[in-house]
């Protein structure tokens, strides 16, 4: 099962082709965050680039999530962000994030964050943890190979430069964003939703990832909403795949019930309808 696996055999089954399925949680619950790592998922992403947590309830939703056996991974805010990458690690999540990637010099800076020296400039200090089960060297020797890397492609800019960045050692995963990406292409202005999903600008880009991954066995992760397209990218090679966040599941979950209802107040004669929903 996947809770006994090492970040380097987690890396090396994505390699080999396994799938790793897995969720964005952007609410700041830990209750939720635990309930999401005991229904099955291969890991969860913690999005403290788009969600309203702190260091505190952080600390808290990676300490359920690693209870419950999923793979922790947390967005940060970027290349930048020495401080969240440190943090985040610190705390025992099992990888990061790290979105808005355009150059090779912006990934190799945010590998440098994640690892260790020589590889990296990530400091080390002790008691902490991420330290807890290995102990201080048990888990610092270790940690270059499992932390696991993960640099988000969603701008024109990182698909110019895609076959440098994919190139850059300590790059475990190049993430597909694909609604950054069409919106930095200027897809939203040419096609009508959703066609920019399925435009053949978008498919090029995509081959020009896929390619450059292969080329330096770098494992190839993406965002969906939903289950619809899952099968489409693993035929292309993808197999660390989100499937949504946690707050999209709970507006289409109570979306289709708020639809069971309309239908059940109108076959009882009922003057009952929804109120409107953020549901595109």
């Amino acid at each position: 099962m996947s809770q006994s696996l090492s970040g380097a055999e987690f890396k090396d089954q994505l390699r080999a082709g396994t799938p790793k399925l897995g969720l964005f949680v952007n609410s700041h619950s830990p209750t939720v965050a635990d309930q999401l790592a005991h229904s099955g998922f291969d890991w969860l992403l913690v999005d403290t680039q788009h969600g309203p947590m702190n260091g505190e309830n952080l600390s808290s939703m990676l300490c359920a999530i690693g209870g419950g056996g999923a793979k922790s991974m947390v967005r940060v805010a970027g290349y930048h962000d020495r401080g969240g990458i440190q943090q985040t690690l610190d705390l025992g999540a099992d990888g990061v994030l790290v979105p808005y990637i355009n150059t090779a010099e912006e990934a190799r800076a945010a590998v440098s964050c994640a690892r260790y020296p020589t590889a990296g400039t990530r400091s080390v200090y002790f008691p902490q943890r991420a330290t807890n089960k290995a102990g201080l060297l048990g888990y610092v020797g270790n940690a270059n190979k499992n932390i696991i890397v993960a640099l988000q492609v969603e701008t024109a800019s990182c698909i110019e430069n895609i076959e440098e960045i994919a190139a850059v050692p300590g790059v475990d995963i190049l993430f597909l964003g694909q609604n950054d990406l069409c919106m930095s292409m200027g897809l939203f202005e040419k096609y009508e939703f959703p066609h920019m999903y399925t435009s053949p600008e978008l498919g090029q880009a995509t081959q020009n990832l896929v390619a450059a991954a292969r080329k330096n066995s770098v494992i190839l992760g993406l965002f969906l909403f939903g289950t619809a397209r899952v099968g489409e990218f693993l035929d292309k090679g993808f197999t660390f795949i989100s499937i949504g966040n946690d707050l999209h599941h709970i507006l289409t979950q109570s979306g289709a019930y708020m639809k069971d209802l309309g239908a059940i107040a109108k076959d009882k004669g009922k003057a009952w309808t929804p109120r409107p929903s953020a549901l595109i």
